[in-house]
């Protein structure tokens, strides 16, 4: 049994909820500790939940758990903390305040929740007890360097001798992202390594994959074995930084569109061609929504926000769309009658999308002819725009039906959302070209 004690109770939890792969880093103590893999590995299951709800009985230690845009938290990392201390028996041990999302243990240590976009609040957090001994960067991938050095330079205070942590996890993504080059090519990373440990303490690596998650279902494992695209399958399969071959788009920049200084700089008085677009989610799927302008002078889209959340209902999204656009009008999946017309009756303008034949891979060419200026909040744009790449065949050439190329159909609901969005400024293009010839 693996045992934690508060000041007045001993507390057991039992070993066989925990995925053995996991259990030796319960009293990891290296200043950066970076645990990533493929998808369903478990590995936010135990270091977001797990390993800090431990530590909070323990004692002596405080949490700030982040994620890059603030309002994401609530439905992912805050929501997988509340779970686990259900899931340990203990919620007479925690006091959870919904609201300011700080989560109290009865021995006066604490888990704070906030976003990198907020960083006044991230400046303001004061423990009841101690110092912030522990930060959690959660899809770490959605972060930039500077932002994560700033961090480490905050953990200050406290007691000296116990040890301050910085955790990273995250899916690996892409080769070229900063984080292979900080942490894996300095020491030699091998895409097959699954574990380092540095001989002064100051590093430690953990590379995970669904096999090392005992509690995902057979289905679950069928789905991610089989992938057939080498870069998804390296990426969400098997926990690999990926190389991606044909890209579909190299016409974007990340920008801060709220930076005076910047030469994309779009103040909110701006931002009025609104498109908008939703794609539904499920269980395991996100439920997406872009917000851009259109600057259709200068064939720019500017993507200044987003929604991106699995496990969202229709009321929730509905609340959701009415705060970022108002009145403004939204184009939804017409796959989803059901969905849009609660989402008429919650006070949405939504209307169905129209597609058509080839009508995803139209989309994307058209999106392809236009400047993507995404506004560098809206990480999970930046992660479809950037991941987004043409099917490949066995030879790797590009696969081709009717004369077009067809695209991976995997992570892209915002960009499906996109493509919904700007349908009627497709169609407008479309007759120009047609009445030409």
């Amino acid at each position: 049994m693996v045992a934690t004690k508060t000041p007045e109770t001993q507390v057991y939890i039992d070993p066989q909820i925990f995925n053995p792969v996991y259990v030796p880093y319960l009293d990891e103590m290296a200043r950066t500790q970076i645990y990533f893999g493929g998808a369903s590995s478990g590995k936010s299951h135990f270091i977001v939940g797990q390993r800090t709800v431990i530590d909070l009985m323990r004692g002596g230690r405080n949490y700030l758990i982040c994620r890059a845009v603030g309002r994401t938290i609530r439905r992912s990392v805050f929501n997988q903390v509340e779970r686990t201390i259900i899931e340990f028996g203990v919620s007479d041990l925690f006091t959870v305040n919904k609201s300011e999302m700080i989560v109290s243990c009865v021995n006066g240590y604490q888990i704070f929740f906030a976003g990198l976009d907020d960083v006044e609040k991230i400046k303001s957090i004061t423990p009841m007890k101690g110092a912030i001994t522990d930060v959690v960067i959660e899809e770490a991938t959605e972060c930039d360097r500077k932002t994560v050095k700033q961090l480490m330079k905050r953990q200050r205070g406290g007691d000296e001798e116990t040890a301050k942590r910085i955790t990273l996890l995250f899916n690996p993504i892409l080769l070229d992202h900063w984080l292979f080059a900080e942490y894996f090519a300095a020491i030699g990373w091998d895409e097959n390594d699954t574990e380092y440990r540095a001989g002064d303490g100051s590093l430690t690596i953990l590379r995970t994959w669904f096999e090392h998650n005992l509690f995902l279902t057979e289905q679950d494992k069928a789905d991610l074995l089989g992938e057939t695209d080498k870069y998804y399958s390296d990426v969400y399969t098997w926990g690999k930084f990926g190389v991606l071959g044909n890209v579909i788009f190299t016409n974007w920049v990340i920008a801060d569109l709220d930076d005076l200084q910047s030469e994309y700089y779009l103040p909110d008085a701006q931002r009025t061609n609104l498109r908008a677009g939703c794609d539904f989610g499920f269980a395991d799927s996100p439920a997406a929504v872009p917000v851009t302008h259109y600057d259709k002078k200068k064939a720019t889209i500017y993507f200044y926000d987003e929604f991106y959340e699995t496990n969202t209902s229709d009321e929730e999204l509905a609340s959701e769309i009415l705060h970022m656009i108002g009145n403004s009008t939204i184009t939804c999946d017409s796959a989803e009658p059901k969905s849009i017309a609660k989402l008429k009756s919650l006070g949405v303008k939504a209307r169905p999308s129209k597609k058509g034949a080839d009508s995803v891979t139209f989309g994307l060419k058209w999106l392809q002819t236009q400047k993507l200026v995404i506004h560098k909040k809206c990480v999970n744009t930046q992660n479809e725009v950037r991941q987004a790449k043409w099917k490949e065949g066995p030879d790797g050439k590009i696969v081709m039906r009717n004369g077009r190329p067809v695209p991976v159909d995997a992570n892209n609901h915002l960009l499906d959302g996109t493509r919904y969005a700007y349908e009627d400024d497709m169609i407008v293009v479309e007759q120009r070209k047609a009445r030409t010839f």
